[in-house]
């Protein structure tokens, strides 16, 4: 009788132990997005916009409504500073996108881009201020050559690896991103895009180009790799260590994405203010190279 009372006193234990838990997600407040950068000959360029719940529903109307439009965003070179005015793109769809730059109509104060200069951004939003400072730093990174060869056995025999040969000067401290453009699309980053010279200080190396892409764009294991026939720009640009960072720690926390068994990133950004994003310099030098069939 004994043994018999057993199992059954044990279902009624394990039944008596279920629960029904439901969890409720904590809604965190949403944050101010910026992405700001300056280029030497080019004018500061500023999208603003509104951070987005980790469990939102997304959309094309809910990324177009994210665009802050009621700031005021100035950008500094230390002797002037300019008031940004606020532009709208016109996106195939019926959507738009918008961004502040040089206020056309205040031209006596415009600021452009100049290699070896620093910068200061200073945005006002719902009776906030945001700050950030950056500098395009000098080229340093030379661009000996920039040639390619066929992609490796196995691939898709009209695929190329582009290579890139470059000197590095002497002295640890120089950072760069790259981008690249392919034929007539706009210019993309490569999936991991920032570099320092620990490895490759005051040395020349050759190294291969990774394509540009668009990160919810990429499709298969050839992804890096170019076609016969394309025309190719590189875009390599030497920018500052916030930067390097921001960006280094951004595109870590891209490729983790998805991993349950990845450590939490923390994205380094050097927008004051309990802001995310980032206010970069670029120093940008540019190489073509068209790829024959």
């Amino acid at each position: 009788m004994r043994f018999f009372l057993l199992p059954i006193l044990l279902l009624f234990v394990l039944s008596s132990c279920e629960k029904t838990i439901q969890l409720q997600p904590a809604q965190s407040p949403s944050k101010l997005v910026v992405e700001a950068t300056i280029e030497n000959g080019q004018p500061p360029v500023v999208y603003l916009s509104r951070s987005l719940g980790y469990f939102s529903s997304f959309s094309p109307d809910s990324l177009a409504e994210s665009f802050v439009h009621d700031a005021e965003v100035f950008v500094s070179d230390g002797t002037r500073t300019h008031k940004l005015k606020e532009y709208i793109i016109r996106i195939p769809g019926n959507f738009s996108g918008f961004y502040y730059s040089t206020d056309s109509s205040s031209l006596s104060t415009a600021i452009t881009g100049e290699t070896g200069r620093s910068y200061s951004l200073l945005i006002r939003w719902q009776g906030r201020e945001y700050r950030a400072a950056t500098r395009i730093p000098q080229i340093t990174r030379r661009i000996d050559s920039l040639y390619w060869k066929p992609a490796p056995a196995g691939n898709i025999p009209y695929k190329v690896v582009l290579m890139l040969k470059a000197t590095d000067p002497p002295g640890l401290g120089d950072y760069v991103r790259y981008f690249t453009k392919q034929n007539t699309d706009p210019f993309y980053p490569g999936l991991n895009s920032v570099y320092d010279d620990q490895v490759i200080d005051g040395t020349t190396y050759e190294v291969q180009v990774e394509r540009g892409v668009l990160r919810n764009g990429i499709t298969g294991e050839a992804y890096s790799f170019f076609n016969r026939g394309d025309s190719v720009v590189l875009k390599l640009c030497n920018i500052d260590k916030a930067t390097y960072d921001f960006w280094r720690t951004m595109e870590f926390s891209y490729a983790s994405i998805g991993n349950p068994f990845s450590a939490p990133t923390r994205v380094m950004s050097n927008i004051s203010g309990d802001a995310l994003g980032y206010f970069g310099g670029y120093a940008a030098q540019y190489r073509k190279i068209y790829i024959p069939q």
